[in-house]
């Protein structure tokens, strides 16, 4: 771990000079000089309590803008404020010699970072978080043999399969032409299954996501987790969690199904670039109005019977299915009076029906609202119209990637 620092200080700027520290107005000048103050003991042999404790007080200051108000509402220099916080706090926790608990609590500090805050210097924290990556992966030990039974058990295990009639079946249809795609899908808003249309992507392929590769290439990263089965349970709750804690306490659960959660984020694949290079955008996103800037990624990844409830999304929604199986279900939202949408704002796009247990005498009309539904399996990408109600429950350990596109 010597040469640790020295690798930091390589992506680092030369001196003080060449270290940006701009800001506007919103932040307090008495702020900005201790950003100034840890700029100059970066540089310089001050001692690591002094540093360190500088540090935490950008942190602790910045974090209580952060959580003021909506997020929405929170001003992008307080953002960067706490990202140069993380990165003086990584720089103190990894300059003398650092033990293997402070190079995690590093890599954490860099996570919440890319969570919480903004980029910053090119996005340097990106850098130093694949540096202490590769210091972690150099002194991992190996896996031992009871987890990759444990693993392979759970990855051959036989999930109960709903019979899907040919009437209801969303068409499949292998590579078709962009042209073809937009005349017949896009443009009527029609969902389909495309095949053959990820099959080169390396998550399939070269890097298969497989729960030991996600432990090699993300274990000791912090992401977000949804706790509960589905998001409009009373239980269902929010909180951080690294991969590898994920994956024991939720993917390797041995309650029976008992333990439900699920990664469900956007910011992942920005997050640890390793898995961005897995995945390609589909070329039917060049249909779209916007920019590739504009598409947003997301990552579904969690155990079998995992539900989202029946909702809709204000996007066109390509689904693209890597690792197991789901079962989903589709309705136009032609029949969302049938399908009874929460009153509240915060809940209008979701329906208060069970799709598979609907109480029948609260929802009378819902029976009669014609919906079309499909098996994902890996290699599959359902093409989700803007605003069609969708309704998809995990039969399986299950990774889905899915990008939004106007």
């Amino acid at each position: 771990m010597a040469s640790l620092w020295s690798k930091i200080s390589a992506v680092l700027p030369l001196n003080e000079e060449r270290f940006p520290l701009q800001f506007g107005d919103r932040v307090e000048s008495s702020v900005v000089e201790m950003l100034k103050r840890s700029r100059r003991q970066l540089y310089s042999d001050s001692p690591s309590a002094s540093r360190t404790l500088n540090a935490q007080v950008i942190l602790d200051i910045s974090w209580e803008r952060l959580n003021t108000g909506t997020w929405r509402h929170v001003d992008k220099e307080w953002r960067r404020v706490y990202s140069y916080g993380c990165l003086f706090k990584v720089a103190a926790l990894c300059r003398e010699n650092p033990s293997e608990d402070e190079i995690l609590q590093a890599v954490r500090t860099c996570d919440m970072s890319f969570l919480m805050g903004a980029a910053i210097m090119e996005n340097i924290l990106q850098d130093v978080v694949q540096i202490l990556q590769s210091e972690i992966r150099k002194s991992a030990k190996d896996e031992d043999d009871s987890e990759h039974a444990e693993v392979k058990r759970i990855k051959i295990a036989s999930p109960h399969v709903p019979v899907i009639k040919d009437q209801l079946a969303v068409p499949r249809i292998k590579c078709p032409s962009l042209e073809s795609f937009n005349t017949n899908y896009l443009l009527p808003l029609k969902p389909v299954i495309l095949e053959g249309i990820i099959d080169h992507w390396p998550a399939l392929n070269k890097h298969s996501w497989s729960i030991e590769y996600l432990r090699t290439v993300a274990g000791c990263r912090t992401v977000p987790v949804e706790v509960g089965s589905r998001y409009t349970d009373e239980d269902w709750s929010q909180t951080l969690l690294t991969v590898n804690e994920f994956i024991d306490r939720y993917i390797l659960c041995k309650d029976g199904g008992k333990c439900p959660g699920y990664l469900a984020q956007h910011q992942l694949f920005d997050q640890i670039p390793e898995l961005k290079e897995d995945i390609r955008l589909p070329d039917y996103c060049c249909l779209g109005e916007g920019d590739e800037d504009d598409i947003t990624v997301n990552a579904w990844f969690g155990p079998g019977g995992t539900v989202s409830p029946l909702h809709q999304d204000p996007q066109q929604n390509f689904l693209a299915q890597v690792v197991g199986s789901k079962y989903i279900r589709l309705y136009s939202p032609e029949d969302s009076d049938k399908l009874y949408p929460h009153q509240s704002p915060l809940l209008h796009n979701t329906s208060q029906v069970e799709v598979e247990n609907p109480d029948a005498e609260r929802f009378p009309e819902f029976a009669e609202a014609p919906y079309l539904e499909c098996l994902l399996r890996p290699g599959d990408v359902l093409f989700i119209p803007v605003r069609h109600w969708h309704y998809v429950r995990s039969l399986e350990l299950s990774f889905s990637v899915s990008f939004w596109w106007s």
